[in-house]
């Protein structure tokens, strides 16, 4: 079995982010380049997504396919980190793992909150008008708070 990281580098608490609600912030620094998180993901079967849309979770599913043919929930803290366009932080899909590795893109402080980019990961792309709010890794669907 593969042994993930764990998360004793990061907790999550009350974002100041408007109307994000919750947010993942460093417990102590953490250096650029370093794996944050390796966050475990559960593929949701087609036949189920139209069950998880009518729920809660409709604000954490992510797309989890190059085309947009598998959605997936991110375990750990991996459907908390909140969007910006400065972030700190990026993300990387590893589907045959099934995780999504979290990694520092600059070196964050103690207590400060990281962020990624939702467009992809891409920390330098500002093409898609997010609504604050929106969950990780999936522009597509509108959080609600």
């Amino acid at each position: 079995m593969i042994k993930l990281l764990e998360s004793s580098r990061i907790y999550c608490s009350t974002s100041s982010i408007a109307n994000a609600g919750r947010g993942v912030f460093a417990r102590k620094k953490i250096r650029q380049d370093e794996i944050i998180e390796e966050c475990p993901v559960i593929v949701v079967p087609n036949k189920d997504m139209q069950y998880l849309k009518e729920t809660i979770l409709v604000n954490y599913y992510f797309c989890f396919a190059k085309n947009e043919s598998q959605w997936a929930l991110a375990l750990g803290f991996g459907s908390l980190y909140n969007h910006s366009y400065e972030p700190n932080a990026t993300y990387t899909k590893k589907y045959a793992r099934r995780i999504i590795l979290i990694t520092a893109i600059k070196d964050i402080s103690e207590d400060q909150e990281i962020t990624v980019n939702y467009n992809s990961g891409n920390p330098n792309d500002k093409t898609h008008p997010f609504n604050e709010g929106v969950p990780p890794f999936k522009p597509t669907i509108k959080h609600r708070a």
